[in-house]
């Protein structure tokens, strides 16, 4: 189980936004966040964050979204309905589970967010496949 801190991409971050219920990290083109346990991750709490990625990425940008699940904590997966309703986009969302009951709530999931969620062991890996997303999309190319 790595954490964004552990990791030698960290010297490329933009800013770090911690709160009560879990800590979010900016990069160029990608947030990460880290969950504190037994959270409810919400539409109040996604409200907060989108507002802050479009504050620090930028609204013209693609971004990729990776949810590093080192602790455990639930989603609440009727509000990707919500995120849709106010016409936000994320056409690249990964989850890094370490365990069983990260995966938990990523099956509800499926079955409310419009694309594809991939599934990763490590958080290396998720990083890269979301870069390398982004980067397709930055360039025009089809991701």
């Amino acid at each position: 189980m790595r954490r964004v801190m552990d990791l030698e991409f960290f010297k490329t971050i933009r800013e770090i936004r911690e709160y009560k219920f879990g800590i979010f990290y900016f990069f160029d083109g990608l947030v990460i966040s880290e969950m504190k346990e037994g959270e409810v991750f919400d539409w109040s709490i996604a409200e907060k964050i989108i507002d802050v990625a479009y504050e620090v990425l930028g609204k013209d940008k693609p971004i990729a979204y990776i949810s590093n699940r080192i602790n455990n904590y639930s989603v609440v997966p009727t509000d990707w309905l919500k995120f849709y309703k106010h016409r936000h986009q994320l056409e690249f969302y990964s989850v890094v589970a370490y365990n069983q009951g990260g995966l938990a709530s990523l099956v509800l999931e499926k079955m409310f967010f419009r694309n594809k969620i991939r599934q990763f062991s490590n958080l290396e890996d998720a990083i890269k496949w979301s870069l390398e997303k982004v980067n397709k999309k930055t360039m025009g190319l089809p991701a």
